[in-house]
């Protein structure tokens, strides 16, 4: 691994923490040089909510390519463009009721946000937006100034401004009505808040540590979105495409954002695709004014329109997260009722789960115990203090089995010694 250490940047991470050589993967594992399986709840960050290589995307990805399909398009149109944008409409918008006209900036999610943010400034004709605590968007200047973690945004060299934080669900840990706060800055003429365009919120922090929002309090910021005047963006890169359940993590809460981001998981094979949804009214660009060399990436409008083919076509995904995730959360609570003698509980929604434990490095530590399982975890929070699990929607009951197990045992052993 020298290669590594001699000739890439200090920037690197999550190698760091899984200090092997990764060769090839399938489904939920990945296997290194040496021919050791891994299981992988790490999931791509989320990118790979369908695991690793599905063979039913490989086939027509693959096919596509024997026959020299357009690799790169801009913003160009293309058979494979067309076949997604026809897909995502009879697939998802129009099953749920929703109106967006669809755009393709860079591939990334912080792409997407940037976007977002540059729209909402543009219709409204305002430069402040509102972000919340412990918010995660991205990691470009834009995205970062409506991101909450201080080593992330200590990372820009420069102030990052016109945006003001608001408790996110919870942040009071109930002793504060909902968007008491908020609402009273807002019309206060002495409260100095510049007025804002745009809330920008994700529905479960993920990042921030697996927070989720009360069906309640989305409802709720979506009221005083509409009576104060203001844009609502939701953020659904991570936790969108099924991750909490249904394809849009909003929909448990029956709101309809003015503007919502997608990434990750869109393409359904890791390939890099964000959209930026946006109500049609809103639809003010001019031709250009947000564009992107890799905005076009055509294999994923392929592998993205199987994607929905294959997953979207019903509720059996659907239903299977919620099921998978309440297994996971059921395993957790036993974990916790084995290990009483340290202060720990359960977090998340669907298939983003996560145990927050109280005590200064623990999480860190048992996921790196987990590692030498040969199990791939993440941690999330301010401090690192949210053991992440986001495995692939595909991932088999003896798989989460098998997780859960490595987990009990990582958290035990850690906690013994």
């Amino acid at each position: 691994m020298t290669v590594f250490e001699d000739l890439e940047s200090q920037v690197r991470s999550y190698c760091r923490n899984w200090p092997v050589v990764f060769d090839t993967a399938k489904g939920s594992r990945l296997t290194d040089v040496d021919g050791n399986s891994y299981l992988d709840f790490f999931g791509g960050a989320g990118a790979l909510n369908y695991g690793h290589n599905p063979e039913v995307l490989k086939k027509p990805l693959l096919e596509y390519l024997g026959r020299d399909g357009i690799t790169h398009g801009l913003d160009m149109y293309t058979t494979a463009k067309g076949e997604f944008l026809n897909t995502f409409q009879e697939k998802i918008l129009a099953p749920r009721g929703l109106e967006y006209k669809v755009q393709f900036p860079g591939p990334t999610g912080a792409n997407a946000v940037e976007s977002a943010l540059k729209l909402a400034r543009k219709i409204t004709g305002k430069e402040a937006l509102i972000n919340f605590t412990n918010a995660f968007h991205g990691m470009t200047l834009g995205a970062l100034s409506v991101t909450g973690n201080s080593m992330k945004r200590g990372g820009a060299g420069i102030p990052l401004v016109h945006s003001t934080p608001m408790p996110f669900d919870n942040y009071f840990d109930g002793k504060m009505p909902d968007f008491l706060w908020f609402e009273k800055v807002l019309d206060d003429t002495g409260s100095s808040l510049n007025e804002p365009a745009a809330v920008i919120v994700e529905t479960v922090q993920g990042e921030g540590g697996l927070n989720p929002a009360r069906i309640e309090w989305l409802q709720g910021l979506e009221d005083l979105c509409r009576r104060k005047g203001l844009l609502l963006v939701v953020d659904d890169v991570q936790m969108g495409c099924g991750r909490t359940g249904p394809f849009f993590s909003f929909e448990i809460a029956g709101i309809k954002p003015d503007i919502v981001t997608i990434s990750k998981s869109i393409s359904g094979y890791g390939l890099p695709m964000a959209l930026v949804l946006i109500k049609p009214e809103y639809d003010q660009w001019g031709p250009g004014e947000h564009n992107g060399t890799f905005r076009g990436n055509n294999p994923a409008f392929v592998t993205a329109t199987h994607t929905l083919r294959n997953w979207w076509s019903d509720d059996t995904l659907e239903r299977d997260t919620i099921r998978k995730g309440e297994k996971i959360e059921e395993g957790f609570h036993k974990i916790i009722a084995d290990n009483q003698g340290t202060e720990m509980f359960a977090k998340g929604r669907g298939l983003a789960r996560g145990i927050q434990f109280e005590g200064e490095g623990l999480a860190e530590k048992i996921a790196g115990k987990a590692f030498e399982h040969r199990m791939l975890l993440e941690t999330a929070g301010p401090n690192d203090e949210v053991l992440k699990l986001l495995p692939p929607l595909t991932t088999t009951d003896d798989e989460i089995d098998e997780g859960l197990a490595i987990i009990g045992e990582s958290v035990r052993s850690v906690i013994g010694s």
